[in-house]
């Protein structure tokens, strides 16, 4: 049983007093100060951790000004505050022992949009993908372009001045800020845009801000010239260059506050500049024999007028061929005969004239035709713009993949942006890789080497103190390399716990500056102190890449243990599942809450911190989970039962751990979406099954996890039990006593009933044994689920005729539980028993050679899934078939099959379970239609809210409308839906409840227009 945890690390008392005033104000935002809330958003996208005193959450401009005006009095000076946007930044930019300031969750409108004269003005935690999905029915964008777009906000974008790909013709973020509204440390507001350097704002609260920015950037400009290095990317912290136009004669004070880093005000409000869509956009990929050989040719494709140059090595290639990213590009970026592929360059054109875009490329092929002396052996062109998204979204995700790297040293995030002129690029490379391998050290490589910016992460066990001392040496060797070669460390990805490299870089003259600059911004240093730098008369030191590390935290924890709950160990914090998109399929319940908490990367550092937490108390969890497999049912009830009753009155942390895994789906999209592979349905199995080990379970558990041994019994007399379960005071009682709502009906007639008109014979080993292979080569085993059986009945027996149609024997396996819904909830001891004597079942079927396959996908890839974790080689070698699986081997060389009459074209709306486990199911049910005639387009779309039972769930019932709502509603309405298909059973009771009618399965429109 495992014992009642507290939580670490309590707030200050001078944080408990701010809080408690600011709650007496009228801010209307949210305050959290759970430890689990604050573990939620004590990490981003870098190796660091910082634990904050809160996380407050603003809806509003007017509440930040009510959060800084309560900071600006003198009581609370001290008070420090950190603005956070999506949390994407790779050097800790946005961690603070203080409070987090969240704009994300609630302040990302669009406020104003002006097509005519191309410009937007939004809320800064408005995420970039989101925004230009707004603006792509104008035919405009937001050009800057970074691989974490789908969950980057653009205040984050703002606070690091991100660019990314495209940026030698689009520029940088501060390249397209026409004017910020943003809110100092006292509260006060300003509103920042070009202005004549005659006619300086007088008012006192900006009069100071302005002249000295005048003093600096204007009389100074001479050392700033001189200083600032000559690159696209030059990413300094206060742009002391641009912050004066001489032209113009004019200071914007935005240039300042873009690459701030939060440090000098918090950015509530953008008006940003807007950039026409090309019309024609293509992707010539180059492929080389070496990375060396792409990274000295890439000069000259830039020459090619191109829009951007990417480059990528073998070894990130190589994790994409892994994972399920790449076959949406195998084709795009295919294989050159008997030479190894070593690294290949992106490059991207994008013009509004077609003609112009076709010379542009043809020249460029022409001039590759006779390129064998640089390394050149292939390349291939893309003009179709899914394709071309399809490279770059492997290319985005390629970045996380690194993080999957096998091994204990993991290629991580700390002089991966440093940049230097493009001409000396390959040089400066070579001698970085010498650097490298003198410390024995792998690395990928990848980035946009038309601006001289290479991504290179170095795979180190930071776990091991000795490899945490040697980031610091890596760093320091870098810092002097770039400076070698005419660049800077940071080119890209800010400064954050690198700004102790600030004073060298600079100079005393120069850095003094600065520290002006953030005196008369933020005298008290109460915004993201010790970044970019300190104010000047203050003592305050600059954060340091010595910093906590996250993996000071998991070195705590016993290796055993970290390998065991690897899927969680192994977070990264890349945030891949802050993904905006409600049309993915990635955590909805993240998606719906807004909450850091429910996302993957929150539930898995929760559980990192309740093992530390445990090993911490000296308990093993994985002793505690043997005794607990190993005790009998009722092992300690009666203290069980007392802790209960007292649950409401303990401070427990393993209770603020259930809150965060209870609200997960279980829908399986973090396991195959997620570059590192977070599987939050695997861990949380094993929370609960633990946590219950300590409380009671509630009824409605048992509910679930029993439904495949009373359902069966139930469906004997469907009549009966479907009579009372429409009796609206039954429905109260099961909604009152159990907790679960919408209880669907039974199949009426049975399986049974509708079997005996259909079936010649029924399940025989030994007669099946008997068949010749051909016989066997005509017959398929259906296997029973417990939810197409009894509560859909009707699909089983439509796909028993379509079998019959297909000259196909159906034999209908007598049923076993599959336990799937035991996984869900918790009930390990008891899914262990269920999965051993089903798979010693099917195993021993499986030695018929006759195909088995179910109709219900999630029950299916639990065999392939949750089977193989639980059971591991005593699974055995079965293999169940999904039905678009069995359909594709029965098409194929078949040139008698029977055409679809209906030749209109089908949605397939796909069950996110069976998208995230079986990424070829789309393409396959496609291929399935197009052989009988017919035409399937799958539909992007997200989850459907029902999960499972968790649609069923009282407590969950809204968020799971709301997440239908959110993406099933609005792409069923944009079709006929009597067109629509869904393979989900789940998917179909959803659409169902929500609409009053149902969805066919695929099998069905095949069975009906055959």
């Amino acid at each position: 049983m495992i014992p009642k945890l507290s939580s670490a690390q309590l707030l200050s008392q001078i944080y408990i007093d701010f809080l408690d005033d600011l709650s007496k104000t009228q801010f209307s935002g949210e305050i959290e100060n759970s430890y689990a809330s604050r573990l939620a958003v004590s990490t981003d996208n870098s190796v660091y951790q910082q634990l904050p005193q809160a996380v407050v959450l603003p809806r509003s401009h007017s509440d930040v000004i009510t959060v800084m005006t309560l900071a600006g009095k003198e009581r609370y000076q001290q008070v420090a505050f950190s603005p956070r946007g999506g949390g994407t930044g790779t050097n800790g930019q946005s961690l603070t022992t203080g409070i987090v300031l969240d704009l994300s969750r609630h302040m990302k409108g669009v406020l104003e949009l002006n097509v005519e004269e191309r410009w937007v003005r939004v809320e800064t935690g408005i995420v970039k993908d989101a925004l230009n999905a707004e603006l792509k029915q104008h035919g405009l964008f937001f050009s800057p372009d970074l691989s974490t777009s789908n969950r980057a906000t653009l205040g984050g974008m703002i606070n690091t001045d991100a660019s990314g790909q495209g940026s030698l013709v689009y520029g940088k973020t501060s390249d397209h800020v026409l004017a910020l509204k943003a809110v100092l440390a006292n509260g006060t507001s300003i509103d920042t845009a070009a202005v004549d350097l005659n006619d300086l704002p007088s008012d006192p609260n900006q009069s100071e801000i302005y002249q000295t920015a005048r003093a600096i950037c204007v009389d100074k400009r001479q050392q700033i010239e001189a200083k600032f290095p000559k690159l696209n990317r030059f990413l300094t912290g206060y742009d002391l260059k641009n912050c004066f136009n001489p032209q113009q004669q004019s200071l914007d004070l935005s240039r300042l506050l873009c690459g701030s880093e939060g440090s000098l005000a918090v950015i509530t409000e953008a008006k940003l500049d807007l950039t026409p869509i090309p019309k024609f956009r293509t992707l010539v990929t180059v492929k080389y024999d070496s990375f060396n050989a792409a990274l000295r040719h890439a000069p000259t494709l830039v020459k090619a007028k191109a829009l951007s140059v990417e480059t990528i090595d073998s070894k990130v290639l190589n994790l994409a061929r892994e994972d399920v990213v790449w076959k949406s590009v195998d084709h795009l970026i295919s294989d050159v005969p008997n030479i190894d592929m070593s690294g290949i360059n992106i490059v991207e054109f994008a013009e509004d004239d077609q003609q112009t875009q076709l010379d542009k490329v043809n020249a460029l092929i022409e001039s590759l035709s006779d390129s064998s002396a640089l390394g050149v052996i292939g390349t291939q062109v893309c003009d179709d713009l899914t394709g071309v998204m399809a490279i770059y979204n492997m290319r985005k995700k390629a970045v996380g993949l690194l993080g999957n790297a096998k091994g204990s040293a993991k290629p991580i995030a700390f002089v991966e942006d440093t940049c230097v002129p493009p001409e000396n690029l390959a040089d400066y490379i070579v001698e970085f890789r010498a650097l490298l391998d003198q410390h024995g050290l792998s690395y990928g490589m990848f980035g946009h080497v038309d601006s001289g910016v290479l991504h290179v992460r170095p795979a180190l066990d930071l776990i091991d103190p000795e490899q945490e001392l040697l980031l610091r040496e890596i760093s320091d060797q870098v810092v002097a390399l770039t400076a070698k070669y005419g660049g800077l460390m940071w080119g890209e990805h800010g400064k954050g716990y690198r700004s102790e490299y600030s004073p060298a870089f600079f100079g005393d003259e120069l850095f003094a500056c600065l520290r002006e600059i953030k005196s008369s911004f933020d005298p008290y240093n109460q915004l993201n102190p010790g970044k970019i730098c300190t104010p000047l008369e203050s003592d305050a030191q600059l954060v340091s890449v010595d910093s906590v590390k996250r993996a000071s935290f998991d070195r705590q924890i016993p290796v055993q243990i970290r390998e065991s709950y690897s899927e969680a160990m192994l977070c990264n914090g890349n945030g891949l599942c802050f993904n905006y998109d409600v049309h993915s399929p990635m955590c909805p319940s993240s998606k719906v809450s807004g909450d850091r908490r429910y996302s993957p990367k929150g539930r898995a550092g929760l559980i990192r911190e309740w093992l530390r937490l445990l090993s911490d108390d000296q308990k093993d969890v994985l002793e505690i989970e043997q005794a607990q497999m190993n005790a009998p049912m009722w092992h300690n009830l009666w203290q069980k039962t007392q802790n209960t009753w007292r649950k409401k009155q303990e401070q427990d942390f393993n209770h603020e751990v259930m809150d965060a895994m209870q609200t997960c789906l279980a829908c399986k999209a973090c396991s195959t979406a997620c570059p590192i592979k977070v599987d939050v349905p695997n861990f949380r199995a094993r929370f609960m099954y633990l946590y219950y080990g300590r409380y009671l379970r509630p009824a409605k558990d048992y509910f679930v996890a029993e439904v495949e041994n009373y359902a069966p019994l139930m469906a004997k007399a469907p009549g009966f039990f479907n009579w009372f379960t429409d009796q609206s005071w039954m429905q109260s009682a099961i909604k009152h006593s159990i907790g679960m709502v919408d209880i669907p009906r039974l199949s009426q007639p049975n399986l049974k009933q509708r079997l005996s008109t259909h079936l010649n014979s029924d399940y025989d080993y030994l007669a099946l044994n008997a068949m010749s292979a051909e016989q066997k080569a005509k017959t398929v085993l259906i296997v029973q689920d417990p939810f197409t059986s009894n509560y859909e009945a009707d699909l089983v027996e439509d796909f028993i005729k379509l079998c019959q149609k297909l000259d196909v024997n159906p034999i209908v396996l007598p049923f076993s539980p599959n336990g799937k819904a035991q996984h869900i909830k918790g009930f390990l001891k008891d899914f262990q028993k269920t999965a051993t004597t089903t798979a010693t079942f099917l195993n021993q079927v499986a030695q018929l050679n006759i195909a088995m396959v179910g109709v219900e996908p999630a029950l299916v890839l639990c065999y392939r899934d949750e089977y193989k974790q639980v059971l591991a080689d005593k699974r055995g070698d079965f293999q169940v078939h999904m039905v678009q699986e069995w359909l594709s081997e029965q098409i194929k060389d078949n040139s008698q099959l029977p055409q679809l009459r209906d030749q209109e074209p089908w949605q397939l709306f796909g069950h996110c379970t069976e998208k995230s486990l079986a990424a070829s199911a789309e393409g396959q049910w496609q291929q399935v239609f197009a052989a009988f005639g017919g035409k399937l387009s799958p539909v992007a779309v997200g989850c459907c809210g029902m999960a499972g039972t968790y649609g069923h769930d009282a407590k969950q019932v809204e968020t799971s409308q709301t997440i239908y709502r959110q993406s099933w509603q609005v792409r069923l309405a944009e079709y006929d839906r009597e067109r629509c298909l869904a393979t989900g059973y789940s998917c179909r009771s959803q659409v169902k409840r929500f609409e009053g009618q149902k969805l066919k399965h695929p099998l069905q429109a095949l069975l009906e227009n055959l």
